[in-house]
Protein backbone atom coordinates (compact mmCIF):
# COMPACT_ATOMS: atom_id res chain seq x y z
CA UNK A 1 0.00 0.00 0.00
CA UNK A 2 1.35 3.79 -0.87
CA UNK A 3 2.19 6.03 2.31
CA UNK A 4 -0.32 8.03 2.21
CA UNK A 5 0.75 12.02 2.28
CA UNK A 6 2.46 13.74 5.29
CA UNK A 7 -0.77 15.87 5.18
CA UNK A 8 -2.98 13.32 5.74
CA UNK A 9 -1.49 11.36 8.42
CA UNK A 10 -0.71 14.07 10.86
CA UNK A 11 -2.82 16.96 12.69
CA UNK A 12 -1.00 19.57 14.41
CA UNK A 13 -1.72 20.44 17.54
CA UNK A 14 -2.87 24.50 18.72
CA UNK A 15 -1.45 25.25 15.06
CA UNK A 16 -3.11 28.83 15.21
CA UNK A 17 -2.61 29.27 18.93
CA UNK A 18 1.25 28.62 17.79
CA UNK A 19 1.16 31.26 14.90
CA UNK A 20 -0.60 34.06 16.85
CA UNK A 21 2.01 33.51 19.61
CA UNK A 22 4.93 33.83 16.84
CA UNK A 23 3.52 36.59 14.41
CA UNK A 24 4.66 39.41 16.26
CA UNK A 25 8.33 38.53 15.42
CA UNK A 26 8.09 37.39 12.13
CA UNK A 27 6.69 40.64 10.29
CA UNK A 28 9.82 41.40 8.53
CA UNK A 29 10.67 40.83 4.99
CA UNK A 30 14.02 38.98 5.98
CA UNK A 31 12.26 37.07 9.08
CA UNK A 32 13.76 33.73 9.80
CA UNK A 33 11.84 30.81 11.90
CA UNK A 34 13.31 27.31 13.14
CA UNK A 35 10.57 24.53 13.80
CA UNK A 36 12.68 22.51 15.66
CA UNK A 37 10.87 19.72 15.73
CA UNK A 38 9.55 19.76 11.97
CA UNK A 39 7.78 15.92 12.39
CA UNK A 40 5.32 15.22 9.22
CA UNK A 41 5.64 19.22 8.34
CA UNK A 42 2.34 20.86 9.39
CA UNK A 43 3.61 23.49 11.78
CA UNK A 44 5.95 24.49 9.16
CA UNK A 45 3.93 24.53 6.35
CA UNK A 46 1.36 26.37 8.01
CA UNK A 47 4.33 28.83 8.79
CA UNK A 48 5.45 29.24 5.12
CA UNK A 49 2.33 29.74 4.46
CA UNK A 50 1.10 32.59 6.67
CA UNK A 51 4.04 34.39 6.23
CA UNK A 52 4.66 34.95 2.84
CA UNK A 53 8.40 35.78 2.71
CA UNK A 54 9.84 33.71 6.27
CA UNK A 55 12.41 31.64 5.66
CA UNK A 56 11.82 28.79 7.80
CA UNK A 57 15.11 26.46 9.03
CA UNK A 58 13.12 22.77 9.74
CA UNK A 59 14.98 20.43 11.88
CA UNK A 60 14.28 16.88 12.91
CA UNK A 61 16.46 13.87 13.97
CA UNK A 62 14.27 11.72 12.49
CA UNK A 63 15.10 10.84 8.10
CA UNK A 64 11.73 9.13 7.62
CA UNK A 65 10.00 12.63 8.80
CA UNK A 66 12.44 14.65 6.66
CA UNK A 67 11.14 12.27 3.57
CA UNK A 68 7.69 12.17 4.48
CA UNK A 69 7.87 16.15 4.75
CA UNK A 70 9.98 16.64 1.82
CA UNK A 71 7.41 16.64 -0.75
CA UNK A 72 4.84 18.40 1.07
CA UNK A 73 6.77 21.42 1.89
CA UNK A 74 8.89 21.51 -1.57
CA UNK A 75 6.96 24.08 -3.11
CA UNK A 76 7.77 26.78 -0.85
CA UNK A 77 11.50 26.17 -2.80
CA UNK A 78 14.40 27.58 -1.01
CA UNK A 79 12.26 29.75 1.86
CA UNK A 80 12.52 25.50 3.54
CA UNK A 81 15.73 24.74 4.46
CA UNK A 82 15.38 21.22 6.20
CA UNK A 83 18.38 20.70 8.58
CA UNK A 84 18.92 16.55 9.93
CA UNK A 85 19.68 16.88 13.20
CA UNK A 86 18.71 17.35 16.88
CA UNK A 87 17.43 20.25 18.43
CA UNK A 88 19.53 21.10 20.43
CA UNK A 89 21.90 21.94 17.66
CA UNK A 90 19.70 25.38 16.67
CA UNK A 91 22.91 27.20 16.63
CA UNK A 92 24.69 24.66 13.86
CA UNK A 93 21.35 24.46 11.76
CA UNK A 94 21.07 28.11 11.26
CA UNK A 95 24.38 28.75 10.43
CA UNK A 96 24.63 25.28 7.77
CA UNK A 97 22.30 28.24 5.92
CA UNK A 98 23.89 31.08 6.53
CA UNK A 99 21.84 32.43 9.33
CA UNK A 100 22.84 33.88 12.37
CA UNK A 101 19.91 34.24 14.38
CA UNK A 102 16.45 33.24 14.78
CA UNK A 103 13.61 35.44 14.50
CA UNK A 104 11.10 32.51 16.43
CA UNK A 105 11.89 29.22 17.21
CA UNK A 106 8.73 26.84 17.83
CA UNK A 107 9.28 22.97 19.79
CA UNK A 108 6.51 20.75 19.02
CA UNK A 109 8.14 18.01 22.06
CA UNK A 110 7.23 13.97 22.53
CA UNK A 111 7.49 11.05 19.91
CA UNK A 112 5.24 11.82 16.78
CA UNK A 113 2.39 10.72 15.29
CA UNK A 114 4.44 9.59 12.79
CA UNK A 115 6.58 6.99 14.74
CA UNK A 116 3.78 6.16 17.01
CA UNK A 117 1.57 4.97 14.16
CA UNK A 118 4.56 2.90 12.27
CA UNK A 119 4.37 -0.64 13.85
CA UNK A 120 7.92 -1.27 13.34
CA UNK A 121 9.38 1.44 15.29
CA UNK A 122 8.41 0.23 18.00
CA UNK A 123 6.74 2.87 20.06
CA UNK A 124 3.69 1.98 20.84
CA UNK A 125 2.20 -0.81 23.28
CA UNK A 126 -0.64 -1.38 21.34
CA UNK A 127 0.67 -3.70 19.27
CA UNK A 128 3.80 -5.90 19.03
CA UNK A 129 6.65 -5.18 16.95
CA UNK A 130 10.29 -4.97 17.51
CA UNK A 131 11.43 -3.47 20.19
CA UNK A 132 13.71 -0.39 18.30
CA UNK A 133 11.89 3.41 19.73
CA UNK A 134 14.91 5.46 17.91
CA UNK A 135 13.53 8.36 16.77
CA UNK A 136 16.95 8.84 14.48
CA UNK A 137 16.66 5.39 13.17
CA UNK A 138 20.48 5.48 12.21
CA UNK A 139 21.49 5.77 15.72
CA UNK A 140 22.96 2.72 17.80
CA UNK A 141 20.88 1.93 20.35
CA UNK A 142 17.75 0.39 20.25
CA UNK A 143 15.48 -0.16 23.46
CA UNK A 144 16.25 -3.47 22.76
CA UNK A 145 19.33 -2.77 23.70
CA UNK A 146 18.33 -1.09 27.12
CA UNK A 147 15.98 -3.92 28.02
CA UNK A 148 18.39 -6.36 27.58
CA UNK A 149 21.84 -4.61 28.63
CA UNK A 150 21.34 -2.36 31.22
CA UNK A 151 21.68 -3.40 34.83
CA UNK A 152 18.05 -3.94 37.35
CA UNK A 153 19.62 -0.94 38.61
CA UNK A 154 20.26 1.12 35.61
CA UNK A 155 16.79 0.02 34.71
CA UNK A 156 14.63 0.75 38.17
CA UNK A 157 16.49 4.79 37.62
CA UNK A 158 15.12 5.08 34.30
CA UNK A 159 11.90 3.63 35.12
CA UNK A 160 11.71 5.84 38.06
CA UNK A 161 13.09 8.97 36.61
CA UNK A 162 11.64 9.18 32.78
CA UNK A 163 8.84 7.20 33.65
CA UNK A 164 7.51 8.13 36.98
CA UNK A 165 6.71 4.56 37.61
CA UNK A 166 5.49 3.76 41.08
CA UNK A 167 6.46 0.06 40.22
CA UNK A 168 9.79 0.50 39.01
CA UNK A 169 11.66 -1.87 41.34
CA UNK A 170 8.84 -4.51 40.47
CA UNK A 171 9.25 -4.23 36.63
CA UNK A 172 12.85 -4.20 36.60
CA UNK A 173 13.04 -6.96 38.55
CA UNK A 174 10.69 -8.75 36.35
CA UNK A 175 12.82 -7.63 33.30
CA UNK A 176 15.68 -9.17 33.97
CA UNK A 177 14.47 -12.21 35.51
CA UNK A 178 12.91 -12.62 32.04
CA UNK A 179 15.79 -11.83 30.15
CA UNK A 180 17.81 -14.56 31.82
CA UNK A 181 15.49 -17.37 30.23
CA UNK A 182 15.50 -15.50 26.44
CA UNK A 183 16.42 -12.20 25.50
CA UNK A 184 13.11 -9.58 25.12
CA UNK A 185 13.17 -8.80 21.55
CA UNK A 186 9.36 -7.32 20.80
CA UNK A 187 7.24 -4.90 22.60
CA UNK A 188 4.56 -7.75 22.94
CA UNK A 189 7.19 -9.43 25.21
CA UNK A 190 8.02 -6.54 27.29
CA UNK A 191 4.00 -5.57 27.81
CA UNK A 192 3.48 -8.90 28.97
CA UNK A 193 6.40 -8.93 31.46
CA UNK A 194 5.18 -5.54 32.69
CA UNK A 195 1.80 -6.76 33.19
CA UNK A 196 3.23 -9.76 35.39
CA UNK A 197 4.92 -7.40 37.28
CA UNK A 198 2.22 -4.50 38.12
CA UNK A 199 -0.23 -5.35 40.71
CA UNK A 200 -3.87 -6.43 39.35
CA UNK A 201 -5.50 -3.74 41.01
CA UNK A 202 -2.79 -0.62 39.49
CA UNK A 203 -2.47 -2.07 36.26
CA UNK A 204 -5.24 0.61 34.77
CA UNK A 205 -4.96 3.81 37.05
CA UNK A 206 -2.74 5.80 34.77
CA UNK A 207 -4.12 4.07 31.36
CA UNK A 208 -2.11 1.09 29.74
CA UNK A 209 0.22 -0.68 32.78
CA UNK A 210 3.49 -0.33 30.45
CA UNK A 211 2.49 3.08 29.40
CA UNK A 212 4.87 4.75 31.73
CA UNK A 213 7.63 1.99 30.97
CA UNK A 214 7.30 2.42 27.28
CA UNK A 215 7.83 6.32 28.04
CA UNK A 216 11.20 5.58 29.89
CA UNK A 217 12.46 3.92 27.21
CA UNK A 218 11.73 5.87 24.48
CA UNK A 219 13.26 8.88 26.97
CA UNK A 220 16.24 6.84 27.50
CA UNK A 221 16.97 5.85 24.07
CA UNK A 222 16.98 8.71 22.46
CA UNK A 223 18.24 10.93 25.02
CA UNK A 224 15.22 13.14 24.83
CA UNK A 225 15.35 15.27 28.29
CA UNK A 226 19.20 15.67 28.00
CA UNK A 227 19.28 16.84 24.65
CA UNK A 228 15.81 19.30 25.65
CA UNK A 229 18.17 20.39 28.63
CA UNK A 230 20.57 22.37 25.86
CA UNK A 231 17.68 22.72 23.31
CA UNK A 232 16.00 25.57 25.56
CA UNK A 233 19.07 27.58 26.18
CA UNK A 234 20.48 27.09 22.32
CA UNK A 235 16.97 28.50 21.17
CA UNK A 236 16.86 31.53 23.74
CA UNK A 237 20.36 32.04 22.38
CA UNK A 238 19.33 32.14 19.28
CA UNK A 239 16.83 34.74 19.02
CA UNK A 240 17.42 38.59 19.10
CA UNK A 241 15.36 41.18 21.45
CA UNK A 242 11.48 41.19 19.94
CA UNK A 243 12.36 37.23 19.36
CA UNK A 244 9.87 34.42 20.65
CA UNK A 245 10.20 30.49 21.47
CA UNK A 246 7.19 28.93 21.87
CA UNK A 247 7.07 25.18 22.92
CA UNK A 248 4.71 22.52 23.49
CA UNK A 249 5.46 19.80 25.51
CA UNK A 250 3.19 16.26 26.69
CA UNK A 251 4.28 15.14 29.98
CA UNK A 252 5.90 16.85 33.05
CA UNK A 253 9.16 16.28 32.45
CA UNK A 254 9.34 17.75 29.16
CA UNK A 255 7.07 20.86 30.76
CA UNK A 256 9.04 21.31 33.52
CA UNK A 257 12.51 21.39 31.94
CA UNK A 258 10.86 24.20 29.78
CA UNK A 259 8.91 25.81 32.41
CA UNK A 260 12.41 26.18 34.66
CA UNK A 261 14.35 27.64 31.75
CA UNK A 262 11.48 30.18 30.65
CA UNK A 263 11.48 31.34 34.33
CA UNK A 264 14.91 31.93 35.05
CA UNK A 265 15.27 34.13 31.79
CA UNK A 266 11.94 36.10 32.78
CA UNK A 267 13.46 36.57 36.87
CA UNK A 268 15.71 39.16 38.34
CA UNK A 269 19.23 38.33 39.06
CA UNK A 270 19.66 41.09 41.37
CA UNK A 271 20.65 39.87 44.70
CA UNK A 272 18.60 39.62 47.52
CA UNK A 273 18.16 43.12 49.34
CA UNK A 274 20.46 45.15 46.35
CA UNK A 275 18.74 48.81 46.77
CA UNK A 276 18.74 48.84 42.95
CA UNK A 277 18.54 46.82 40.09
CA UNK A 278 20.73 47.40 37.16
CA UNK A 279 20.68 46.67 33.70
CA UNK A 280 22.01 43.51 33.70
CA UNK A 281 20.24 41.80 36.55
CA UNK A 282 16.73 42.76 34.56
CA UNK A 283 15.13 39.64 33.38
CA UNK A 284 16.11 38.89 29.45
CA UNK A 285 12.80 37.29 28.99
CA UNK A 286 9.04 38.32 28.99
CA UNK A 287 6.77 35.07 29.55
CA UNK A 288 3.03 35.25 27.03
CA UNK A 289 1.40 32.64 28.03
CA UNK A 290 -0.38 32.77 31.92
CA UNK A 291 0.94 29.03 33.08
CA UNK A 292 0.36 26.80 30.48
CA UNK A 293 -2.24 26.75 27.45
CA UNK A 294 -4.24 23.74 26.50
CA UNK A 295 -5.97 22.81 23.65
CA UNK A 296 -9.77 23.51 23.45
CA UNK A 297 -12.67 20.73 23.36
CA UNK A 298 -12.88 20.84 19.76
CA UNK A 299 -9.26 20.42 19.08
CA UNK A 300 -9.35 17.44 21.18
CA UNK A 301 -12.39 15.68 19.49
CA UNK A 302 -10.49 15.85 16.48
CA UNK A 303 -6.87 14.85 17.65
CA UNK A 304 -7.28 12.88 20.69
CA UNK A 305 -3.28 12.72 21.28
CA UNK A 306 -3.67 16.46 21.86
CA UNK A 307 -5.56 16.12 24.86
CA UNK A 308 -1.95 16.36 26.90
CA UNK A 309 -0.57 18.89 25.29
CA UNK A 310 1.13 22.32 27.34
CA UNK A 311 2.00 25.40 25.64
CA UNK A 312 4.74 27.91 27.02
CA UNK A 313 5.77 30.76 25.35
CA UNK A 314 8.06 33.65 25.86
CA UNK A 315 9.99 36.79 24.23
CA UNK A 316 13.02 38.19 24.69
CA UNK A 317 12.97 41.52 26.01
CA UNK A 318 16.68 42.39 26.02
CA UNK A 319 20.11 41.36 25.27
CA UNK A 320 22.24 38.46 27.50
CA UNK A 321 25.68 39.16 28.59
CA UNK A 322 28.33 36.49 27.74
CA UNK A 323 30.60 35.76 31.12
CA UNK A 324 33.34 37.40 29.36
CA UNK A 325 31.57 40.44 28.86
CA UNK A 326 29.96 41.01 31.98
CA UNK A 327 32.54 43.73 33.31
CA UNK A 328 32.86 45.50 30.02
CA UNK A 329 29.07 45.40 29.53
CA UNK A 330 29.09 44.36 26.56
CA UNK A 331 25.72 42.66 25.19
CA UNK A 332 25.21 40.60 22.67
CA UNK A 333 21.76 38.88 21.36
Amino acid sequence: MAQRPAEQLHVPVLLERCLDLMAPALGADDAVAVDATMGMGGHSEALLRRFPRLRLVAVDRDPQAHALAAPRLAPFGDRFRPVHTTYDRIPEALAAHGFDHADAVLFDLGVSSLQLDERERGFAYSFDAPLDMRMDSTAPVTARDVVNDYSEAELRRILRDWGEERFATRIARAIVERRALTPLRTTGELVDVVRGAVPVGAQHRKGHPAKQTFQALRIEVNEELDVLRRAVPAALGAVPVGGRVVAMSYHSLEDRIVKQAFARGASSTAPKGFPVELDEHKPTLRVLTRGTETPTPREIDENPRAASARLRAVERTRPTIPPTAQNTQRYTA
